[in-house]
Parts: structure tokens; C-alpha cells; sequence
């Protein structure tokens, strides 16, 4: 799926919607704009946390869990390793044009299967920005839909992981 690079972040008269329910990782947050998922966060330590970084994105967001629900229920469905791939589309108007391509690969790599930062590069037609394309991966603002996590080292060691490796190691294991 390729998504279009050239929009801009969310607009104030956009809505921006978000619900953060229980997951393996404690609580995880997701929001949403009417052009897809624009955040995730695995881990939510605090709700008001979460909001903060949506502000950044809108000046109001709003809580619609029961909008979201069915979000909620296809991550349920991938932690319980029962869905391969989301349905919902990504919003990925945030970022450089250079980490819009590189989210944009990421959605390409396949369930189960894991790239290299190299890889990730040269996929985008940028074959010397391997370390660039490491640090675009690590600000992906939509893990698990884009799946940032299936990008190891070259040498099959995990590299780095918001959040740690210990919870890209755990979806790399529910991939398996």
C-alpha cells in the first residue's frame, strides 16, 4: 500500500480521535483522523501522557472508545496471534518525506518475516542511509501498522526499539 507523501499533519478542523485500552504491554494508546491511524503507542504509562503527544497533532482530541473499538479489537486479535494484518489504514501525513518513505516500506515487509536496516535503505532508492533510515524506523509513529519492529541488524541482532528490545523481541516472538 502506498501512501500519499505530500499531504500535510492533521488540520484543526480535522477530528482527531484516540482510546487507549489494556494490552500485553500494560495500556497502549491509538488515535485516528477520518485518513487513518495517525498514532500508536505501545506503552501508555498515563493517559494524560498520551494526550500531550496527541496536542502535538491537534489542539483537541477526543476520547471515542467505543468509536474505536473495533482498532481495539483487531490489536487484541494480533497479540493473541490471530490476525496477521490490520485492516485499517495508516495516516502518515507527519514527518519528513524521507520517514514517509521509509514508513511507507515498512508496511510492506511481511508477517513473520524481518528486513535489515540496509534493506530498509536501499528499498527506498537511498542505498547510503542505512543509519538515517534506522532513525526515520525508531520515530515511526504507527508501530504494528507499520511494522517497524521486523527491521533487525544486518548481522540478525534486534537493534534498537522505542519502548525496548525487550518489546520488539515479544512481537517478533507473536509473529512466529
Amino acid at each position: 500500500m502506498n501512501i500519499p507523501l505530500d499531504r500535510n499533519q492533521p488540520k484543526k478542523s480535522e477530528t482527531l480521535t484516540y482510546t487507549i485500552f489494556s494490552s500485553p504491554f500494560g495500556k497502549t494508546g491509538v488515535a485516528v483522523t477520518p485518513f487513518g491511524i495517525c498514532r500508536v503507542v505501545l506503552s501508555v504509562l498515563r493517559e494524560s501522557d498520551f494526550v500531550e503527544i496527541l496536542k502535538t497533532l491537534h489542539p483537541s482530541p477526543i476520547k471515542q472508545p467505543n468509536q474505536l473499538k473495533p482498532i481495539e479489537n483487531e490489536f487484541n486479535l494480533y497479540f493473541d496471534k490471530k490476525l496477521k494484518i490490520f485492516s485499517f489504514k495508516p495516516d502518515l501525513r507527519q514527518g519528513t518525506l524521507f520517514q514517509k518513505k521509509v514508513w511507507n516500506k515498512l508496511i510492506s515487509i511481511p508477517f513473520g518475516k524481518t528486513r535489515s536496516y540496509k534493506w530498509l535503505a536501499n528499498a527506498i532508492g537511498e542505498p547510503k542511509a542505512f543509519r538515517a533510515a534506522g532513525n526515520a524506523n525508531g520515530k515511526n509513529p504507527i508501530p504494528l501498522i507499520a511494522p517497524c519492529h521486523r527491521v533487525i541488524r544486518e548481522n540478525g541482532h534486534l537493534g534498537g526499539f522505542t519502548g525496548g528490545s525487550h518489546l520488539k523481541q515479544y512481537l517478533l516472538n507473536i509473529e512466529k
